[in-house]
C-alpha cells in the first residue's frame, strides 16, 4: 500500500512511494528500515511518533499471536489512520506467518508485506508453500511484498539463558548462499530472511556475533533485499555491518517488550494509587518510543 501525500496543485492525494520503493531507496543508500512489533495501540503510537520525530519510514510488525490479540482488520485500519492523519510512511507487516491461510488472510486484509515462515520445514516443503504464497500475492492485484525465511533462528521473544535448541549459529550451519539463491529463484520472493548468527530473543551475557560475510554472500547470490530478524541484543557495529552487506530491514521486538514492561512497572511504582490506564500507560509508551528512536538512528546512519 502506498503512502498518500496531498498535492496542492491537483487538490487531491497522490501516492508517490510504496514500501517496495522505500526498501529500494534504503538499500541503495546502505541504510535499513526499522521493523518493530506491537501488541497494543501504545506500541503503534510509540513507533509512529519516533519515526515522525526522525522523519523516517517505519514498519509496524504483528506476528500471528499479536494479530489474534489486536485483530487482523483492526490493525490494518489503525495503521491506515496513522498514515492518513500524519501523512507519514508507516507500513504494516504480517510477521512470522506459519500457514498459507494466514498469509492469504493478511494479503486480503490489506497488509503491505507478509512473511511465510517455513524455516522449520524441509527445504522442498518451504519452497512449495512460499511459492504458493507469492502466486497468491501476485494475483491479489496489490503491491504486497512476500518474504521467505530460510534458516531457523528460534521463536522466542524472551531473555534466554542460552541459544535455543535447533538454532544454528556456527558458520557451516547458517543459511548457505547457494541454497538461498535456489530458494529465491524457485519461489520468486521479494525479501529473504536468513540465519546469519541472529537469534530471536536476547541471550544473557550477549548475543552471538552476526556473520557479516555470510550476509554479503547471500546478498550477492540472491540479489534481493535481506531482512535481519532477531536484532534485539545485537551490537550497533554488527547491525551496521549487516546493513552495509545487504540488509534492508531490521526487526526488533524483545527490546520493545522489555521497555514496555519496565515502563509499566515504573509507572505503578511512582503512582501506586493511579487507576486511569491512559495515565500509567503513557510511561510504557514513552519507554518504547525511546527504544524505537535509538534503533532508527542506528539503522539510518
Amino acid at each position: 500500500m502506498m503512502i498518500p501525500l496531498w498535492n496542492c496543485c491537483t487538490g487531491c492525494y497522490t501516492y508517490p512511494m510504496s514500501l517496495r520503493d522505500y526498501i529500494s531507496k534504503a538499500a541503495a543508500n546502505h541504510r535499513a528500515i526499522g521493523h518493530f512489533n506491537v501488541s497494543t495501540l501504545d506500541g503503534i503510537w510509540a513507533i509512529a511518533d519516533a519515526a515522525k520525530e526522525l522523519n523516517l519510514p517505519v514498519i509496524v510488525g504483528v506476528s500471528e499471536g499479536e494479530r489474534d490479540y489486536i485483530g487482523v482488520h483492526q490493525i490494518v485500519a489503525i495503521v491506515e489512520s496513522f498514515r492518513e492523519q500524519n501523512k507519514q510512511p508507516v507500513f504494516l507487516n504480517a510477521d512470522h506467518t506459519y500457514s498459507y491461510k494466514g498469509v492469504t488472510e493478511a494479503i486480503d486484509a490489506g497488509f503491505d508485506s507478509v512473511i511465510f515462515d517455513g524455516a522449520k520445514l524441509s527445504f522442498e516443503e518451504n519452497i512449495k508453500i512460499t511459492k504458493k504464497c507469492v502466486e497468491y500475492a501476485k494475483k491479489s492485484g496489490s503491491d504486497v511484498l512476500v518474504e521467505g525465511e530460510l534458516g531457523f533462528i528460534g521463536t522466542s521473544s524472551k531473555i534466554l539463558d542460552s541459544i535455543p535448541d535447533g538454532v544454528v549459529v556456527g558458520d557451516d550451519n547458517m543459511t548457505k548462499p547457494e541454497l538461498a539463491a535456489k530458494f529465491v529463484e524457485e519461489t520468486k520472493i521479494d525479501l529473504i530472511a536468513p540465519a546469519v548468527g541472529n537469534v530471536h530473543g536476547i541471550i544473557r551475557g550477549g548475543d552471538p556475533a552476526l556473520n557479516i560475510r555470510r550476509v554479503r554472500e547471500i546478498s550477492e547470490a540472491t540479489n534481493i533485499p535481506i531482512v535481519l530478524h532477531g536484532a534485539s541484543g545485537n551490537s550497533a557495529d554488527d547491525i551496521h555491518g549487516t546493513i552495509k552487506a545487504g540488509v534492508a530491514i531490521v526487526h526488533v521486538n524483545t527490546e520493545l517488550r522489555m521497555a514496555y514492561r519496565l515502563g509499566l512497572m515504573k509507572a505503578f511504582s511512582d503512582n501506586p494509587d493511579e487507576l486511569a490506564p491512559y495515565k500509567y500507560m503513557k510511561s510504557a509508551k514513552l519507554a518504547m518510543q525511546k527504544v524505537v528512536e535509538e534503533k532508527l538512528k542506528i539503522f539510518s546512519v
